[in-house]
């Protein structure tokens, strides 16, 4: 069981940074020191993807994590 958890545990972590690495903020020169446009805008298609897969492969890291400290 210990072992299960601690390979769910390093492939969520791997895939988690990926998809970090793959979302993308803010356009130009402008976005690498911080400016962003100032209007809002929502979520479509691939960056919606990536955002939601974000949050779910951070839940399966947190709850391996947990759950590795009680087996």
């Amino acid at each position: 069981m210990a072992s299960v958890l601690q390979v769910s545990q390093i492939v969520s972590a791997v895939i988690l940074v990926v998809v970090i690495l793959l979302q993308h903020r803010g356009t130009g020169i402008g976005g690498a020191f911080g400016g962003e446009d100032l209007s809002y805008r929502s979520r479509r298609g691939i960056e919606k993807l990536l955002f939601r897969a974000t949050i779910l492969f951070a839940a399966i890291f947190i709850v391996s994590a947990i759950a590795r400290l009680f087996f």
